[in-house]
């Protein structure tokens, strides 16, 4: 059995009266692919926001590589080796391809501000070093040209490829995924189920994603965890979620590809 590298506890999170997320326990093993489903309002791009700090539960605990998350601001998380993605793409705009995905290396840089000013040698190397890896990670996602061009004047598919090499270039052991598929057609999003595959086989980072598109996600994923209301409802593998009862349930009413699990 995998070693958990994420592991949540008793999670609870609430604004004033409103529970969004009530006593969730979820882990992420070492070099696997899961997700986390469930209808519209469900909690899980709140969990995602507990995970990566820019949301403080109000209770629970969250270890990440034996490292306590509950109290880390988002840089440091980022800096402890977990990155993500948005719902909605945010790349910085009047950036290059090249200069959004190097903005990701900020975290693991090492000169200071007054190195940047002199332009001392040692600055001049790892700001080679941050080009040519942030090159390279441009490659990995399939984005070979237009490294100069604005970032958002790119086609959609594009933007979302670049996102996720803005993510890896932060050198994560977990990515986080938030409705990566979201405008994605077919031919795309079966580019991205092969995306992942290789990040987890290749760079052996661990991923976890949150998906609207259950197709996608039966697909991908070795594990799914279901949100209803806050609450963890199922947990289990691709094809006995598809058969749980109360998942089939909580989809009732949904509409579009949300609601078919046989997809």
């Amino acid at each position: 059995m995998k070693k958990p590298l994420l592991t949540l506890t008793g999670i609870g999170l609430s604004f004033g009266a409103y529970t969004v997320l009530e006593d969730a326990n979820f882990s992420v093993p070492e070099g696997a692919v899961v997700s986390l489903i469930g209808p519209n309002g469900a909690g899980k791009t709140s969990l995602f926001n507990c995970i990566t700090g820019f949301y403080r539960p109000n209770k629970g605990s969250i270890m990440f590589d034996g490292q306590e998350l509950m109290r880390l601001k988002p840089h440091h998380v980022t800096r402890a080796g977990i990155a993500r993605t948005f719902q909605n793409v945010r790349l910085f705009q009047q950036m290059t391809v090249l200069e959004n995905v190097m903005s990701g290396m900020h975290c693991r840089t090492r000169s200071g501000a007054i190195a940047a000013i002199l332009r001392t040698p040692r600055q001049r190397a790892e700001e080679a070093e941050i080009r040519d890896f942030s090159m390279e990670c441009l490659q990995f996602v399939g984005v070979t040209d237009d490294y100069n061009r604005e970032a958002t004047t790119l086609a959609y598919g594009h933007q979302r490829r670049i996102e996720i090499a803005r993510a890896l270039a932060t050198k994560p052991k977990l990515l986080l995924l938030d409705e990566p598929a979201a405008g994605l057609n077919a031919g795309e999003k079966q580019e991205l189920i092969e995306l992942i595959q290789r990040i987890r086989d290749e760079r052996g980072i661990s991923v976890m994603l949150i998906e609207h598109d259950t197709g996608l996600v039966m697909k991908v994923s070795e594990r799914i965890s279901v949100l209803d209301h806050g609450v963890k409802i199922a947990e289990g593998p691709p094809k006995e979620i598809q058969a749980n009862p109360k998942v089939i349930e909580a989809y009732l009413g949904q509409e579009g590809e949300e609601a078919d699990l046989d997809d």
